[in-house]
């Protein structure tokens, strides 16, 4: 197909669209969608919503999903790794070279509405636009929903991805545990995913010839540029680790304070030390969190016997990252010392820089115009699948600039507007032509 034709195409269509009024018919839809899964996982002590891998809520959305998917007449499979795999065609047409759009539908703990969500409802939506437009794709074009993404409940983010690709060991993954002590491999084999399937899977990586995930921002830099829409070109290094300490349990009203080991003295001095040591490498552009403290037994008038904190820190270069994670790794086991603990550092997960495919994006910009740019530090499926397929994203402004929190938001103008801009790219990635192929 002569280079472009499914953008001249995709030009004609818009302009008939406009006359049918597609944007408010998008922005309706969004809406509408977003209305009819907002009680799904609501989190009434947190806020916002707590959608866990292979909980009620998620497992809700799973099935939301796929009746999304029938309704479409999309053929919907789930992959030995619990990822939802929705094709068009359906299964008459050979799986090769596939577009594949999607993200997920698990949530952090009091998530916002949008993380997840608005990626599967917009390239639900793609599709539905190009179907309209009398679009057959030449190339078969997937709707995926990776299981897992966020790490919250078994504490090892894009698990599902991660999984696929091989870029972590099934056996540690099967391992993992939640809040409740279950594991990875129960829980799984409870909700109908064999662990003996989990693992690589290079057959299905393999179908992939691009993948494009839509996300919305998180950060503020489009409402600052004004504008919609943007392209990613990179996500900064990160890791997470776990830092437990562990001293002598004891009774709040009669261990004397000298006498204490206690766990949540240097536990406390760790999170402290975070926050000086991306101070320190502010030139950096790094970042340091400690989001989640568990104290063991956990009673309010009980000193501890075991505190574990877990650090995420994050860099725009890889070395910075990494000196964060020392800088505190080295605090804390001072302060234990100090206390009479000890202390234990695993690293749970580490994630190098992600270069987006150039090509790909560039591709993205010739067909959207000169749209913004933008560098992240949050991580994404796209991100694992970078290192094995031509991947790239598009972010949707969010004008709060918040996210994994309830105020995290988005316009349904702009969600419209990466609507089309995910339509745009789809069509000409899957080289649609005319008459269809």
């Amino acid at each position: 197909m002569p280079p472009g034709s499914a953008e001249r195409r995709f030009q004609s269509i818009q302009r008939s669209e406009r006359r049918t009024e597609s944007v408010q018919w998008t922005e309706s839809v969004i809406q509408r969608t977003l209305k009819g899964i907002e009680g799904i996982g609501g989190d009434r002590l947190r806020g916002g919503y707590s959608r866990h891998v292979f909980t009620s809520s998620e497992l809700e959305l799973r099935e939301w999903f796929r009746a999304e998917a029938a309704a479409r007449d999309l053929d919907l499979e789930q992959d030995g790794n619990g990822n939802l795999w929705a094709w068009w065609p359906g299964p008459s047409r050979p799986r090769q070279a596939a577009v594949v759009t999607g993200s997920h539908l698990d949530s952090v703990p009091g998530g916002g509405a949008f993380d997840g969500p608005l990626g599967v409802i917009s390239a639900l939506c793609a599709v539905d636009r190009l179907r309209a437009c009398g679009f057959r794709p030449a190339r078969p074009v997937a709707v995926v929903v990776f299981a897992e993404e966020e790490g919250g409940r078994f504490g090892l983010p894009c698990l599902g991805s991660r999984l696929m690709t091989g870029a972590v060991d099934p056996a540690r993954a099967l391992r993992l545990r939640d809040a409740d002590g279950y594991t990875f491999a129960e829980v799984a084999e409870h909700r109908g995913v064999p662990p003996r399937f989990i693992g690589p899977d290079p057959e299905r990586l393999a179908r992939i010839g691009t993948f494009v995930e839509l996300h919305v921002e998180q950060g503020r830099c489009l409402a600052d540029l004004d504008e919609p829409v943007a392209v990613a070109s990179t996500i900064d290094p990160h890791g997470r680790w776990r830092l437990s300490f562990t001293g002598v349990g004891d009774h709040a009203g009669t261990a004397v304070l000298d006498d204490r080991r206690d766990p949540m003295v240097p536990a406390a001095r760790a999170v402290l030390a975070a926050r000086a040591a991306a101070r320190e490498a502010r030139a950096d552009q790094a970042r340091a969190t400690v989001g989640r403290v568990t104290a063991y037994p956990g009673g309010t008038n009980v000193v501890p016997s075991r505190v574990d904190v877990w650090l995420d820190a994050r860099a725009a270069a890889e070395p910075a990252a990494r000196a964060v994670a020392t800088e505190v790794e080295a605090a804390a086991r001072a302060a234990a010392e100090e206390e009479g603990c000890a202390v234990e550092v695993r690293e749970e997960s580490w994630s190098e820089t992600t270069r987006f495919d150039p090509a790909l994006r560039a591709g993205m910009r010739a067909v959207l115009g000169d749209v913004p740019v933008l560098a992240t530090g949050a991580g994404h499926d796209a991100g694992v699948l970078a290192a094995h397929v031509p991947a790239g994203m598009l972010y949707v402004r969010n004008p709060t600039g918040i996210s994994h929190a309830p105020d995290e938001h988005a316009e349904p103008a702009d969600c419209a507007e990466g609507v089309a801009a995910l339509a745009r790219v789809i069509a000409e990635q899957a080289a649609c032509g005319e008459g269809g192929g």
